[in-house]
């Protein structure tokens, strides 16, 4: 780009002397709008740089994890060799001695599990970022970890256009690539949450945040599905603007509000008691189990609407006033900065 610049200005120089005022300045403006776009360019790279380094700052972050999980291991197997030492010299203590290892081997046993189940998420996010690395660098979407979970971070001045629940196509193929990389993560379900910011919504379509940020979830949804994304395994929420990760006292932090997440839900199953829980829960294991896949949102935390894994059609009106919310374009007279 430098030596397309320097031949422009080499040109430049050499037609001054023959050329009129108006070529010259058409000429220079020509330059001037060169030398822009490779700032613009350089600018970008940076950008990208920056987010790369976050994104490798959060791998640390997990591998620094992964190796205190390491040092407890080797801390219990060092505690475990001295006590069956004292064993064999404490022959008539045997019962208390043998108590203690089975507490202690079953500890191990524990800290084993969850280095397993370190080293899993650490894989797992290894493979979501591999699989989305094009998104990320092209600055559509963010991976984090919030809470312990995966997300995937995408806002919704890309999918959609402001006061609207409908997504752009360049939205629609946003989602489908996501929704086609998350689908090949054996096993894992996920929830697609709608954001926005704290400015209020009132249209004839969208009373409030509440309901644009579900009518967007749930054409996110519908959208992942359609990528091939399995019904029992994705579920919609909306936040409204209840969880903000950035004030609301800006321009740029309101556009961070206005997402979408779409989450990894963390297997419960694997956590330390459930399997006594199932068994001391009304109704034992198999109804849990049963109820696994329906069981909503609590209702203080989201307004959440699950799709269902059967092939039911909705109710017509339902229906019909989903189509509405989705296609009628937001009220013109809502504000400028719509969520």
């Amino acid at each position: 780009m430098s030596s397309c610049l320097l031949a422009a200005a080499c040109a430049l120089g050499l037609a001054s002397a023959c050329v009129s005022q108006k070529q010259y300045d058409s000429i220079r403006t020509e330059l001037d709008a060169t030398q822009s776009e490779l700032e613009e360019r350089n600018a970008s790279l940076a950008a990208e740089q920056k987010r790369a380094g976050r994104a490798h700052v959060e791998f640390d972050a997990l591998k620094l994890s992964l190796r205190n999980e390491q040092e407890k291991v080797k801390e219990w197997e060092l505690r475990l060799l001295a006590l069956h030492k004292e064993m064999a010299s404490a022959l008539k203590d045997k019962a208390r001695l043998k108590a203690s290892v089975d507490e202690l081997a079953a500890a191990l046993v524990e800290a084993q599990r969850r280095k397993d189940e370190g080293e899993s998420r650490v894989r797992e996010f290894k493979l979501v970022l591999d699989r989305l690395r094009a998104l990320m660098t092209a600055g559509k979407l963010k991976v984090r970890v919030v809470d312990g979970r995966v997300v995937v971070v995408l806002p919704s001045d890309v999918l959609f256009s402001p006061g609207s629940a409908a997504l752009s196509p360049e939205g629609t193929a946003a989602i489908t690539s996501v929704a086609t990389a998350l689908a090949g993560l054996p096993g894992r379900r996920f929830q697609v949450e709608g954001h926005t910011d704290a400015t209020p919504i009132r249209t004839k379509q969208f009373p409030s945040n509440w309901e644009l940020a579900s009518a967007r979830a749930l054409h996110v949804l519908r959208a992942m599905l359609g990528a091939g994304m399995p019904p029992a395994r994705v579920s919609a929420a909306s936040y409204g603007a209840t969880r903000p990760v950035s004030p609301n006292t800006t321009a740029e932090g309101r556009a961070l509000n206005r997402r979408i997440d779409i989450t990894l839900v963390p297997d419960l199953s694997t956590l330390p008691g459930m399997e006594e829980l199932k068994r001391t829960a009304p109704g034992g294991a198999q109804e849990t189990l049963a109820n696994e896949e329906e069981e909503p949102a609590p209702a203080e935390e989201a307004e959440s609407a699950a799709v269902p894994s059967r092939k039911k059609d909705a109710p017509r009106g339902a229906k019909k006033k989903a189509a509405e919310a989705a296609e009628e374009p937001a009220d013109a007279a809502s504000q400028e900065d719509a969520p």
